[in-house]
Parts: structure tokens; C-alpha cells; sequence
């Protein structure tokens, strides 16, 4: 047989083996022929590809650029060494070979698909989403740059847009599991919590080991009160990827929710021990231990949250007029200790927080026979107590949470998690026993206020008592009679779910008026405190105080136990 008749039979019988899978055989065929004829760009491809099947990335790699020497306008060539170099993490090297391969051939939609993923990990979000639109322009019946597409949309917050491009992903190919899944997390941002469950159970019907689809489904049975399904959801997710921390954390969240802290603990520790720097986990590890009344350790995982989080992120674009000004206020005010990322010294005193001079047998009694439910207290903290958490609350770049109001929210896990704020927790439960009870410290923040817009609207809170107080001098309220907090002689009914009780206005105020309600108003006055039956609607009194920052109205809340009825979730 002549060589040429012998190269082509040994092509003949390569591809063939190349087709039955047999990619070892296929490939030594392969190097047989290119030995002969070096020149065979496409020989150099189906070897490539033969050892891509074999998991032999650095020798494809080679074989790739063989082709490419003996082809240089092989535009294949170029896209296969991009998806070779992109399997290595080598994006800065692929994506080069992706635009060679679009410059070869413009119609590539492949090619301008592939582009867009290495951009996209490249952190080039914009440049890939035009990517994916060049793919789907090109190629409108390609699945993956739709579903690719709807990924950028998901992380920019559109998800009406995420929605329709995953669907369309969908509609070209039924069976796209990926595609169910990321719908399911487009709907559920949506709130439209029954169709993201439906389209994360047809990930999982379609992908059984789909682990991240369990843990979504998870999420979302969870925010529905179905936990028991949510549970077992998790455990299904840790059970088919037992290194993955979100399938531990969304187990934990299920168990903390029925009341197993220990368990959601252990789910937790797993979840931060996978991944040291896996946020949500320190976070809801620092929840289940603050609800076991263990503050020092939750405390200590709220602020590794914080530092994990913020430490190193940059300013958030876009933010509302009324935070810049706090921020541009607080980094005056800090001079030259100003920085990004910046949790003052609060620790334990070591003499009492919370006065122990107030008459507390007058008080409790007032508690027990008060209808509604309210005591005020003055000189709450001592002098001390008072002067360190207002250092620490002026000082700390904590006020993360921004509200339509004109308010800013300082949350634990921003950062309000200093040791002195533990502190004060504890001798509020043994100073006023009678009070607090056996009910655990559930969740606490801060709110500072701008001087010039309002405050909290009219809502209930998730707790058994609620304990309110103010750190801002006196001499910052322009109106004595004012500034403080307005509270209704009515409870908020147990069959109410928390988005109803806590932000539903409209609601609200029917209710109020159908019982005839009565309010009672606390004028404002530093280290007073307002405690109450968590239930009583209650909403922040007219604000009129001095502008400069030193002036914002400043009010800590602590929430103790949970209120009557079905656990139910919280985010303020």
C-alpha cells in the first residue's frame, strides 16, 4: 500500500476508534499519521480532542498549537486551545485565542460564547454580556449564551431580564437542568416563590445529583416555612457534595429554625471549617450561638462576617444621597484615623453597663401590670457604658443598611458586635429579671438617623420584648417634646406573618383604627429606654434635630425571645 493509501486508512480507522470512545487507541493512530504528514492541521485538532477525552490538557495543549503552526488561519484551532487554556484557569492566555478564533470567523457564535466566559471570570461583566448578546445574535437557537447571559443579568439584580433569558434557554432546550436552576433563582428573587420551587425540583428531576439545585430548593422551601422539606433538601445537597459549605449552612438554617441550635451549630462549624472565608456561615454559625445565649463566641463570628465581607469591598456605587452625606460626614469627623473598614474599641467594663441605681422593684412592677405592656426607664446605662457604646457607634464604619426613610442600619453582622454591647445584653436579663426572663437575646442592632428626613413607619417586631434606647445627647433635639417613639395599645395578630406586621402600612392602619387604637408617644431623651411588649405596633416620632453628624439621633434595640405562634423569619 502506498503511504498516502496508508495514511488514509490509519485516518479511517482512528476516527472510527475516535467514535467508539476508544481514545487512547484513537490517539496513537493519530501520532502515527501526523509523524507522516506534520502538515494536518485537522489531524492535529482530532488528536487534540482526542486527548481533551483522556483529560491530558498540557499535551492537547500542545497538539493545538501544532495545528495552529501548521494552519495559523484555523479558527477551530484557536477556539479549542481558548476551552483548553480556560480548563486550566489560564483565562488571560484564552481569551486572546477566543477573539483570534471570532476574528477568523465572525459568525462563531461558540466562539463569542466561550469568549464571554473567560471574560466573565476575568471579572469583565459588561464585556461578556456583549459576548453572550453577539452568541445569541448569531446563534438565537444556542442555549448556553442565553442561560450565560441570564447569569449576568442575575448578577447585576435584573431579574426580570434573568428571567426571560433563562427561559428562553428553555425553551430551546427542555431538558437544560442549569437553566431550571438558575430560572428558579431568578423567580425566587422575584418573590414568586411557588414557580422557583417548581423549576428547582425540575433541575433535580432532570440532574438527581444536582447538588447546588438542592441547596436552592432549600433556600426556597425554607422562606416558605416549609422546613421540614427544606431540611431534606439540605441533607440531600450535603449527601451528594459533602465539601460544598452551602449545603452544611443551608442544613444549619433549617435546624436552627426548629430549635435544634446544637445541630445547626455543628452544621455551621462544617460549613466554616470547608471554607474559613465563607461569610454567611460565620454569620449564621454567630446566630445560633447568640440564640444559645453563648454572646462572646456569637459575637466574635459576627465580626469575622463583617471583616470578611467588608475588610476589602469597595464602596457600593450608587448609594442613596442621604448615605453619602453620613459617610462623607463620618470620614470628617474620624480625621486621620478615616478608613473604609473601621470597628472601634468597645470592651467590657469592669464595672456595671446597665445603672444599678434605678429603683428595678418599681419597675418590674410597672411591667407586670402595665396595659399595654411598656416601662420607661431613665439613665438606663451608666455614665461609663453610655459614653464607650457612643464612641463606638460614632466612630465604627458599621452603618451598612440604608432605608428609604433617611436611616442607616448597624447590624452584627456589619460590624455592632462589640464586646461592651454583649455586656449590656446580659445585665439587662439579671438586673431586670422580671422583665427579660429566660428569653434569650434574639437579635440587636442600631439605627442613626439624618436630621432632615423621617424615621421608622408604623410596624411590629418579631421578639417578646423589645428594648429600645437612645445615646444622643439632649442638646441635639431641637424638639423636647418630640423624637422619641409612638406606641400603640394594640398587638399585632399572631396569624400575621412578619412582611405583614412589619411592613404592610396600609394594613396596618386599618387595623389600628378598626381596634381604636390609642398611641402613647416617649418624648426623646439620652440613655432613656423604651422596653415593650414586641407586639405593640410602634413607629419613630417626629425628628427635628441639629445638623452635623455628631447630632444624629442614634437608637440601639435589643430583642429578647420570640413573640407567640410559629417561628417566623426575620430581616429588618
Amino acid at each position: 500500500m502506498s503511504a498516502p493509501g496508508m495514511i488514509d486508512a490509519q485516518l479511517r480507522q482512528a476516527l472510527g476508534l475516535h467514535q467508539a470512545r476508544r481514545l487512547a487507541e484513537a490517539e496513537v493512530l493519530y501520532r502515527q499519521v501526523l509523524a507522516f504528514r506534520p502538515d494536518l492541521a485537522e489531524v492535529h485538532v482530532n488528536c487534540a480532542l482526542a486527548q481533551l477525552g483522556q483529560d491530558k490538557r498540557g499535551e492537547a495543549e500542545a497538539t493545538l498549537r501544532r495545528a495552529i503552526a501548521a494552519k495559523p488561519d484555523f479558527a477551530k484551532a484557536h477556539f479549542l486551545l481558548g476551552d483548553v487554556l480556560s480548563f486550566q484557569e489560564r483565562y488571560g492566555e484564552a481569551a486572546p485565542c477566543y477573539r483570534r478564533a471570532v476574528q477568523l470567523k465572525p459568525d462563531y457564535a461558540e466562539a463569542h460564547n466561550n469568549l464571554g466566559n473567560v471574560l466573565l471570570l476575568m471579572g469583565e461583566s459588561e464585556a461578556a454580556a456583549g459576548a453572550y448578546r453577539k452568541a445569541v445574535a448569531l446563534k438565537p437557537g444556542l442555549a448556553q449564551a442565553h442561560n450565560n447571559l441570564g447569569h449576568i443579568h442575575l448578577g447585576h439584580g435584573r431579574f426580570g431580564e434573568a428571567r426571560e433569558a433563562f427561559a428562553r434557554a428553555i425553551a430551546i432546550a427542555p431538558d437544560y437542568a442549569e437553566a431550571h436552576n438558575n430560572l428558579g433563582n431568578a423567580l425566587h428573587h422575584l418573590g414568586r416563590a411557588a414557580e422557583a420551587e417548581s423549576e428547582f425540583r425540575a433541575a433535580i428531576r432532570l440532574a438527581p445529583n444536582y447538588a447546588d439545585a438542592q441547596i436552592n430548593l432549600s433556600a426556597c422551601l425554607f422562606e416558605a416555612g416549609k422546613i421540614a422539606d427544606a431540611e431534606r433538601a439540605a441533607a440531600e445537597a450535603v449527601r451528594l457534595a459533602p465539601t460544598t459549605p452551602e449545603g452544611h449552612n443551608a442544613l444549619g438554617n433549617a435546624r436552627r429554625e426548629e430549635g435544634r441550635l446544637a445541630e445547626a451549630e455543628a452544621a455551621y462549624r462544617e460549613a466554616v471549617r470547608l471554607r474559613p472565608d465563607y461569610a454567611e456561615g460565620h454569620k449564621h454559625l454567630a446566630m445560633a450561638l447568640e440564640e444559645q445565649g453563648r454572646l462572646d463566641e456569637s459575637f466574635s463570628e459576627f465580626n469575622r462576617h463583617a471583616e470578611l465581607v467588608y475588610g476589602r469591598a469597595a464602596a457600593a456605587p450608587d448609594e442613596p444621597e442621604h448615605k453619602c452625606r453620613h459617610d462623607a460626614e463620618q470620614q470628617a469627623w474620624l480625621g486621620a484615623r478615616a478608613a473604609p473598614f473601621l470597628i472601634a474599641e468597645a470592651p467590657r467594663l469592669a464595672g456595671p453597663a446597665v445603672n444599678p441605681a434605678n429603683d428595678v422593684a418599681a419597675i418590674s412592677e410597672q411591667w407586670r401590670t402595665a396595659k399595654p405592656q411598656i416601662v420607661v426607664i431613665d439613665d438606663l446605662l451608666t455614665p461609663q457604658a453610655l459614653a464607650e457604646l457612643r464612641h463606638f457607634c460614632m466612630d465604627s464604619t458599621i452603618w451598612r443598611k440604608v432605608y428609604d426613610g433617611g436611616y442607616l442600619g448597624a447590624f452584627p453582622e456589619h460590624g455592632f458586635a462589640a464586646p461592651l454591647i454583649a455586656q449590656i445584653a446580659e445585665e439587662l436579663r439579671s438586673v431586670y429579671p422580671a422583665i427579660i426572663g429566660d428569653h434569650p437575646l434574639l437579635h440587636f442592632w442600631a439605627f442613626k438617623y439624618d436630621s432632615s428626613l423621617t424615621g421608622i413607619q408604623k410596624h411590629a417586631d418579631f421578639a417578646a420584648v423589645n428594648v429600645n434606647f437612645w445615646i444622643t445627647p439632649d442638646e441635639a433635639n431641637l424638639d423636647p417634646d418630640h423624637g422619641g417613639l409612638v406606641v400603640w395599645d394594640a398587638a399585632a395578630p399572631l396569624d400575621w406573618d412578619f412582611a405583614r406586621y412589619n411592613a404592610a402600612g396600609d394594613d396596618i392602619r386599618a387595623f389600628l383604627e378598626r381596634e381604636k387604637s390609642k398611641p402613647l408617644t416617649v418624648p426623646y431623651r439620652q440613655n432613656r429606654a423604651v422596653i415593650f411588649d414586641s407586639d405593640l405596633f410602634h413607629e419613630t416620632d417626629t425628628i427635628s434635630f441639629k445638623p452635623g453628624y455628631e447630632n444624629r439621633r442614634i437608637n440601639v434595640t435589643l430583642l429578647y425571645g420570640r413573640r407567640q405562634g410559629p417561628r417566623q423569619r426575620f430581616e429588618k
